[in-house]
């Protein structure tokens, strides 16, 4: 028996509805399309089997929550306990409940989002037409663009906790701040409440096309990468950064710093996790050099390395 079949034997099941899988290929769902695979994938119906599975999950597993894999970095050794991803049809719905108020599922994409605002003539939420992402990660990191940015419009975010129990988060008690906010780790968001302005549609239409213009034209959006992977430092820009310490196109392995947007890191082919990893943290070392700068990684990296393979911070954190 696996390590993965180990653990499933060891879970009550009986009335989970949900997908249960062992040994599910977690780094081919991302962007990236690198990293190994988790000991078990569970996929829940809806909030109330996401509750039961959670309730009944023994205190010794551990709880990874993954969204699209749009800002996601799967190592090679793949992700130990249970990695959890909503279904869109369970947690991927968008319902209007005032006039520029929703509820939103948190399986929803972002782009989505931003059309069924324009649908509603809800002003607000096109910067969500330029994140390749999903609302549980955009709630859980403030994701923003073009001058939005999520803390601005949530009201206030549901979530299961690790113990199973649904509770209310207000906008304060998630603790936003630049691609962060406070609300425990542990906590599944599943939706939110989210809240935009009275808008005209003509207008809302030339913005999203506004941030598609940018994106095209200085993105690499075709290419099998993670979209921004450092956080912009106060006062400037990562890729700023990145660029003046001569690591604009800079390879290791089959991965490579873009040429177009450097702060943007490239698989070609056959390139691995590692490859990535190594390459950001060699970025990272370069940056430091040249201008005293700590870059923050905004990919998100989890699971464990191969054997052999692990990397050590550079810059020790």
């Amino acid at each position: 028996m696996t390590a993965s079949s180990d653990l499933l034997a060891r879970l009550d099941t009986a009335d989970i509805r949900g997908a249960l899988l062992p040994g599910f290929a977690l780094g081919d769902t991302t962007w990236f399309r690198v990293g190994g695979a988790s000991e078990l994938y569970y996929q829940p119906a809806d909030v109330e089997d996401l509750q039961l599975f959670l309730q009944r999950l023994p205190a010794d597993v551990p709880v990874t929550v993954v969204g699209l894999g749009s800002n996601l970095l799967i190592r090679e050794g793949g992700v130990p306990g249970v990695t959890i991803r909503l279904s869109q049809r369970g947690f991927g719905g968008v319902k209007r409940i005032g006039d520029a108020r929703f509820d939103i599922g948190a399986a929803i994409a972002d782009k989505q989002v931003a059309r069924a605002a324009l649908d509603a003539e809800v002003a607000g939420f096109a910067f969500y037409f330029g994140i390749p992402g999903g609302i549980g990660g955009a709630l859980r990191m403030n994701a923003g663009a073009n001058g939005g940015e999520t803390a601005a419009r949530v009201v206030e975010v549901r979530a299961v906790t690790r113990a199973g129990n649904l509770v209310t988060l207000s906008n304060a008690d998630m603790g936003y701040a630049y691609r962060h906010s406070s609300a425990p780790d542990d906590l599944i968001f599943v939706s939110a409440i989210m809240e935009g302005v009275a808008g005209d549609r003509a207008a809302i239409e030339a913005e999203m096309d506004k941030v598609t213009e940018h994106r095209e034209s200085a993105q690499p959006i075709r290419s099998r990468t993670g979209g921004s992977t450092f956080k912009n430092p106060p006062g400037t820009s990562a890729w700023k950064l990145v660029d003046a310490a001569g690591c604009r196109g800079l390879v290791v392995g089959g991965a490579h710093v873009s040429e177009m947007h450097c702060n943007f890191l490239i698989a070609e082919g056959d390139a691995s996790a590692y490859d990535i990893e190594l390459l950001g943290e060699t970025v990272r070392a370069c940056v430091f050099e040249t201008s005293g700068v700590r870059l923050e990684w905004e990919i998100k990296r989890l699971g464990r390395f191969a054997a052999g393979r692990e990397i050590e911070p550079f810059l020790g954190r």
